[in-house]
């Protein structure tokens, strides 16, 4: 049975623009890994807005970066315990804390929920995704709150367009012109990139919408970014 593994952005369970957790949202999305039969999956949680006032505030008060991921880290794996909860039933119970954990639960389980497995440096949970898919030698996908990587912040310029195909090596020039911070918002992290292009993972980059993310499990066009 193939197996998917997904980062799924804290911003997607807490929109930013309302501050709440998406019920309606997560309800069918639910309902859409339960249809699908032929797949399991393992799913890195991020920690969202969330993470990013507590590490805030803790950058504010002066600690430094490693206590501000070390606590990022924390949020992720309480938001992949709620996760677990809500799709009880369908995903592991247990939250893992190691590439070996996280494929013996695969066994027993539809569905694995995770958050950061252990601190590393300029990682966040992408990182973690891609580290996932390289153990378990399968692609990667990166749910997030925008439809794929656009040539500029598509929330801000009207005139950003979507890129559908990138290679490694351009991604990653692209990705390296940023400077990582803890919690940092953007498609897909400095770690992440560096992974995907040692280990040549077909990683794709798509939004939340549900019936585009159906067509992507599917093999049928999907909108979205694919690196390869």
């Amino acid at each position: 049975m193939k197996v998917e593994v997904m980062s799924l952005g804290g911003s997607v369970i807490i929109p930013t623009y309302t501050d709440q957790i998406d019920y309606d949202y997560l309800k069918k999305l639910k309902k859409l890994f339960a249809s699908i039969k032929d797949k399991r999956f393992v799913i890195a949680v991020g920690g969202g807005s969330t993470a990013r006032k507590y590490m805030k505030a803790l950058e504010q008060e002066g600690f430094d970066k490693k206590t501000q991921s070390v606590f990022g880290i924390s949020v992720t794996r309480m938001n992949a315990k709620f996760m677990a909860d809500f799709f009880y039933g369908l995903a592991s119970q247990s939250i893992p804390r190691s590439l070996a954990e996280v494929k013996n639960l695969l066994k027993h389980n539809k569905i694995v929920f995770t958050g950061g497995l252990r601190y590393e440096e300029d990682n966040t949970s992408d990182g973690t995704a891609a580290r996932i898919a390289n153990y378990l030698n399968t692609d990667f996908i990166n749910i997030t709150d925008v439809d794929g990587l656009y040539t500029k912040d598509p929330r801000k310029f009207k005139d950003a367009k979507l890129i559908n195909h990138i290679s490694f090596e351009d991604f990653d020039k692209m990705i390296k012109q940023l400077t990582y911070h803890p919690g940092q918002h953007f498609v897909l992290d400095q770690h992440a990139s560096a992974i995907i292009k040692r280990n040549k993972i077909r990683t794709t980059i798509i939004g939340k919408d549900i019936e585009n993310i159906q067509r992507c499990l599917n093999d049928k066009d999907f909108k979205g970014t694919v690196i390869e």
